[in-house]
């Protein structure tokens, strides 16, 4: 592993207990320039990930709370008259941060979420008809509980398909819940944390990931996965192309956290449940019949051939 993302790793183990994969997975969201949809229950740990995250490479840290009040300029920013200068000043909202976290985003409006979701996808805000680009590196990273819904606004397919990864927390087990209690009763683990990445050495981290081998099987591979979820029985609407590219840019990533050059095609059979599955819409078919879009996903892997014969010799 590359020893300075193993840093950030050890870094957000200090305040996360018991939560590798998840810290991994947020890793490689970030370094492929991508957006991670958290969805779990309150007080899991969701909002001290994305902190301990921005404070291990130093990064500026916003939080946005989502209401039913929010209004999209609370989010991107807004002009304001100065009487003095007789101009229009822009004062940019807390999307223009480096790292944000976007709390329970589905308890806002379709019109502020769609403020938010634009300013992901095209990493530029657009204010009074000007556009302002949003400095790199840009990583938000929503939450929502998955067990209230009253009073909240379910985004959309064509707005989930803006996150390169869902991710769920879960419960601790007890034992890592004790040492959770051990570690915050005289201090907060948080305020210890110091930085072990510039934001300057992140970018170019960043750039060497865009470097990484995808060899033309694995990336048939890829394109046969995003295939099988069109003509399953149990899929109304398969991943879209962009779903593919998500899965081969995070599959880059992936390898280049894990310290290596080439991306393999277990690589890609680890990630796929956390790219496709909230790109898929199932028929009520899968409901009548109690299966899940990750148990769907296990059977077109399971059933689609894997390119293993190259790798094998590597």
């Amino acid at each position: 592993m590359n020893s300075q993302l193993k840093a950030v790793l050890e870094n957000i183990e200090k305040v996360i207990i018991g939560k590798r994969e998840v810290a991994e997975l947020s890793i490689v969201a970030l370094l492929a320039r991508g957006h991670v949809l958290l969805e779990d229950v309150p007080g899991v740990g969701k909002t001290m990930m994305v902190r301990s995250l921005a404070k291990s490479f130093d990064a500026q840290f916003k939080r946005i709370q989502f209401t039913p009040d929010l209004l999209p300029s609370d989010v991107v920013g807004i002009s304001i008259y100065n009487p003095k200068t007789m101009e229009f000043e822009f004062r940019p909202g807390p999307i223009m941060g480096d790292v944000v976290l976007a709390d329970e985003i589905n308890r806002t409006s379709p019109k502020t979420q769609s403020a938010l979701l634009e300013a992901m996808e095209e990493s530029s805000v657009t204010i009074d008809g000007n556009t302002l680009a949003i400095h790199q590196p840009f990583f938000v990273m929503a939450t929502q509980n998955p067990i209230e819904h009253e009073g909240t606004y379910p985004l959309p397919e064509a707005q989930l398909d803006r996150f390169l990864l869902k991710i769920k927390m879960g419960y601790p087990t007890r034992g890592q819940e004790v040492e959770i209690l051990r570690r915050a009763e005289n201090s907060k683990p948080i305020e210890n944390i110091k930085a072990v990445l510039s934001v300057a050495q992140l970018n170019e981290l960043q750039d060497l990931v865009q470097g990484v081998y995808v060899e033309d099987s694995v990336k048939n591979y890829m394109v046969e996965l995003a295939n099988q979820t069109r003509e399953n029985n149990y899929i109304h609407l398969g991943v879209s192309p962009r779903a593919t590219l998500a899965l081969m840019k995070a599959s880059q990533a992936y390898a280049f956290l894990k310290g290596r050059s080439y991306v393999t095609p277990d690589d890609v059979q680890y990630l796929v449940p956390f790219v496709f599955s909230h790109r898929l819409v199932l028929k009520p078919d899968a409901r009548y019949d109690n299966v899940t879009a990750d148990e769907i996903l296990e059977r077109i892997i399971t059933q689609t051939p894997v390119p293993t014969k190259r790798f094998a010799e590597q």
